[in-house]
């Protein structure tokens, strides 16, 4: 036995390890990591009073055209086919070129009012048009990034360069999970492409906050699920002692390489997966569901089947306490969904695979009185333009565009902003993505100035050195 006073410089740590073959510091070691791992997972209190606990983030992949859904422009429809200067976002990054001759093309669906606040939405998304009053609309959101790429980091992430956490990393690292068997933060169906992984990605955070992927974009969401939580032909006793077997081992990992974030983040997997083993089959078990509320999803139904499933996941993962979810309609094509170039009459199709659900969505939550501590958060990464191109495409634009907000303390039966009178670019009240960013932490009872996590020498945070709470939406 090691003797301590004898070696004056040994100190606890070194004599547990020596001392009995080292079994006293394997004890120690593993107990001191698992309590590192509850205390990252556990709930946190926000820094004031949330009006939400969880976000629900539609991500409609390749950017609707808000001149055809939910920005209603007059003088587009008047002066269609005209041509008009328009400083272009393409034409300024490639070229350098302001004013350029474009085609105006008028809104390929038809506008009228609804709901009691009357609010403008087309045809294109009826379902979605009735459910209005509970919807709160920023019509002057802009961003940056002019392709699919950088636009989409900037969406998720804050930033177009580097490689910076993501908004749902950002949040369970600021609030914990409620519900230690489950991730604090989930992706479903997320796409390969345009930042991949990194959309949900936890980059320089602990590896603890990084989103958990369910199925992929492009494939049926029917499959979306967490594949071999369980080894079919292993009884749980079996599998009980497979498993503490493989803790010492790992233990014993987390020893050798104290700190390393890597072992501890594949360690608290493991962890995670065998504490997920008694919850996360019956979260994805659709068929627990009643007859009527798969049929107010539209699953079963063509084209609705798909994005149904997604988005009655995405309320069950609310349930059981997770704290973010993205739900995204998108495909790993060459071009995202919504990206219609040349081809605008395309949107028409992938609303009706999303409408029917997303209102379902909304009206489930609210029956359940769910909608008033959770953010629905729809959009994409940017518009498009309110001019053509091609023939009957449209172009991104990220100058001006429309998101929209439904509970979790936001007004109900709200606009704010305006873009121009074409839909072009922001012109009133104007939201930068960054503010955006900063209103949703402050809805979940965050500072977005605060939520700062030290890398590299420096400060890092979700709206960089930029935001302002757009306390004008709020409730």
């Amino acid at each position: 036995m090691l003797n301590t006073d004898t070696h004056p410089l040994v100190n606890r740590r070194q004599a547990l390890q020596h001392a009995a073959c080292g079994f006293g510091y394997l004890a120690w070691s593993g107990l001191a990591a698992e309590q590192v791992t509850a205390a990252a997972l556990q709930v946190k209190q926000p820094g004031f009073l949330p009006r939400a606990k969880r976000v629900i983030f539609l991500f409609m992949q390749g950017g609707v055209s808000h001149v055809d859904s939910f920005d209603y422009k007059p003088m587009l429809q008047e002066r269609d086919g005209q041509s008009l200067m328009f400083d272009d976002a393409r034409e300024l990054a490639n070229t350098g070129t302001r004013g350029v001759s474009k085609r105006l093309m008028q809104p390929l669906w038809r506008f009228s009012q609804h709901g009691q606040c009357g609010r403008w939405a087309s045809d294109l998304f009826p379902e979605i048009a009735s459910c209005v009053d509970e919807l709160c609309f920023v019509h002057s959101l802009h961003t940056e990034g002019i392709a699919h790429g950088p636009a989409t980091l900037f969406l998720h992430c804050g930033a177009t360069n580097l490689i910076r956490p993501s908004v749902g990393s950002w949040i369970a690292y600021g609030l914990g999970t409620e519900n230690e068997n489950l991730p604090g933060f989930v992706s479903i169906s997320p796409p390969a492409g345009n930042g991949g992984p990194r959309n949900h990605g936890s980059a320089f955070l602990p590896a603890v906050y990084q989103g958990t992927a369910i199925g992929r974009a492009g494939r049926p969401a029917k499959a979306a699920t967490i594949h071999d939580l369980t080894h079919p032909g292993h009884k749980q006793e079996q599998q009980r002692r497979k498993f503490e077997l493989l803790q010492r081992l790992n233990a014993e990992q987390r020893r050798s390489r104290p700190g390393d974030e890597d072992v501890n983040a594949v360690i608290n997997s493991y962890e995670l997966a065998w504490r997920m083993q008694r919850v996360a089959p019956r979260v994805f078990d659709l068929s627990q569901e009643s007859t009527h509320t798969l049929a107010l999803y539209g699953i079963g139904d063509e084209p609705t089947d798909n994005f149904g499933r997604q988005c009655l996941m995405a309320r069950r993962l609310c349930e059981a306490g997770v704290r973010y979810i993205q739900v995204t309609y998108g495909d790993n094509g060459a071009n995202p969904a919504w990206d219609q170039h040349a081809d605008m009459p395309k949107h028409g199709t992938h609303a009706l695979a999303v409408d029917r659900p997303i209102a379902a969505l909304l009206k489930d939550l609210k029956q359940r009185g769910m909608l008033e501590d959770t953010l629905v958060w729809w959009g994409g990464e940017f518009g498009r333009t309110p001019y053509s191109q091609g023939s009957d495409g449209r172009d991104h634009n990220p100058g001006g565009y429309t998101t929209w907000l439904a509970g979790g303390g936001v007004r109900p039966g709200f606009a704010f902003g305006a873009t121009d009178d074409f839909g072009h670019t922001a012109v009133e009240n104007k939201v930068h993505m960054h503010d955006l960013h900063a209103t949703i932490l402050h809805l979940l009872g965050l500072d977005h100035e605060q939520l700062t996590y030290r890398y590299a020498g420096r400060d890092f945070r979700l709206t960089d050195v930029f935001g302002r709470v757009v306390n004008e939406i709020l409730v």
